[in-house]
């Protein structure tokens, strides 16, 4: 579904049927503790860049609201996991590297 910020997020749910104005942020939703989610915040957020970059179905992400400091505007922070190498991914964009062979292109010869 489409957010405020116009990016595909399986994680927005919007309900507009017969009038409803309900909109919520599923990946903060079930964050523990639930996190405050603001239509806001999907102009910044990460996490439609990630889903785009990389479809493994083997990653989890973990999103929580982070402000770095106090008269800065809250972000998304995500972290994500591998389920099926039970490890912490690094850089969730590119992904754990053991679930998908990565294409000759970005390997170095070294």
């Amino acid at each position: 579904m489409q957010t405020p910020a116009r990016q595909e997020c399986r994680y927005f749910y919007g309900d507009y049927y017969r009038g409803r104005d309900h909109e919520e942020c599923r990946l903060l939703k079930d964050a523990t503790p639930p996190q405050i989610w603001k239509p806001a915040l999907c102009f910044t957020c990460p996490v439609p860049g990630i889903l785009r970059a990389n479809a493994c179905e083997h990653m989890t992400l973990r999103g929580e609201v982070h402000r770095p400091f106090f008269i800065l505007k809250p972000r998304v922070r995500v972290k994500a996991y591998c389920k099926k190498t039970e490890q912490v991914v690094d850089e969730p964009r590119i992904g754990c590297g053991e679930c998908h062979d990565l294409p000759d292109v970005f390997k170095s010869d070294e």
